[in-house]
């Protein structure tokens, strides 16, 4: 796929440009979104996604578009799990509401940066090394493997990292003081428990791009869609924070689908390696011909299979539990 640079450059402005604009009205008027705000925003993001899905199967192909439609939802589904971990963040330092929204767009900026580090890091490591596929395969069906032994998404997932603690123990102020980090009283600069919530952000967004960045190079591996299909999934976090917060908690299996996600890209990945080897202890150096490579569409198609059963059989679950609850 070949991207001109004036198309990179372009594709970064508007990104920064939305954020900018984000940035400057949240700024000036911290508040809870409406659901109707939440809304509007959030089907603008997916209809912009497939939009620009289509607008690549149109000017590079149906196989580029397919593996933009495979990472995007992809992208989306392990941005849902960090969503949980947001949720339960921002309710343990008991962020008020109105402030909710400057947390979380700081936590995608935060995530945004960290994630087009590691895209940038893992091409080159592509382009240089194509054992790496090894790794990252092998690394996924590790972490398939821990979230399915971890089972249903519960409130103690999240654990405070060294550094979050770290920061604990810096002079703070009791109470928020709006979206401030840092404020000045009494000739003395001290932090606002703001500045911790982006401390416990950034170091989930770090832990989570280790996983997605891999999973997503086993669908594509060009640069460019692997950074749009991510831009377009945490554009949209937001407003699905906002939007299906509560209706998050009923999706009691989603750690098994997606355990079953990263297996299925992980084995597709080692497959990959295989084909490619070039390590002189496997096959003598020789590409594994009988080892096959998983066609875009069929991995797309596995994508929405595992992703749809996973939320109808949650779905189903709550469904049946909440009479239950009731009672």
């Amino acid at each position: 796929m070949d991207v001109s640079p004036w198309v990179w450059w372009v594709t970064i402005g508007v990104t920064t440009g939305f954020l900018v604009i984000d940035v400057v009205i949240i700024g000036r008027r911290p508040h809870e979104p409406s659901m109707r705000e939440v809304s509007r925003d959030l089907i603008g993001y997916v209809a912009a996604a497939i939009a620009f899905g289509l607008g690549v199967m149109y000017f590079s192909g149906v196989e580029y578009g397919g593996e933009f439609f495979a990472g995007w939802l992809t992208e989306y589904s392990l941005s849902i799990d960090n969503l949980f971990v947001f949720i339960i963040i921002l309710t343990k330092f008991g962020v008020p509401r109105q402030l909710q929204q400057s947390a979380l767009l700081i936590g995608i900026v935060l995530a945004l940066v960290m994630r087009g580090i590691f895209i940038a890091v893992g091409a080159a490591a592509i382009n240089e090394f194509s054992w790496v596929f090894y790794l990252f395969g092998l690394f996924l069906v590790y972490t398939a493997a821990n979230l399915a032994k971890g089972g249903e998404t519960d409130d103690d997932e999240y654990k405070e990292s060294r550094l979050v603690r770290w920061a604990q123990r810096l002079p703070t102020t009791d109470d928020y003081v709006g979206a401030k980090l840092v404020v000045k009283e009494d000739g003395r600069r001290l932090f606002t428990p703001m500045f911790i919530v982006i401390i416990a952000l950034g170091t989930t967004d770090l832990l989570f791009a280790l996983d997605s960045i891999p999973a997503i190079y086993g669908l594509t591996s060009e640069p460019y869609l692997v950074l749009t299909a991510n831009l377009f999934a945490l554009m949209g976090l937001r407003q699905l924070y906002f939007l299906i917060g509560g209706l998050l908690k009923q999706l009691v299996y989603l750690s098994y689908g997606l355990a079953v996600l990263l297996a299925f890209i992980g084995v597709k990945l080692i497959l990959h390696a295989m084909h490619e080897n070039e390590l002189p202890f496997i096959n003598g150096g020789e590409h594994i011909e009988w080892a096959p490579d998983i066609p875009t569409w069929a991995s797309l198609v596995a994508i929405v299979v595992i992703l749809g059963v996973t939320t109808v059989a949650s779905l189903a679950r709550s469904w049946r539990e909440e009479p239950a609850r009731s009672d």
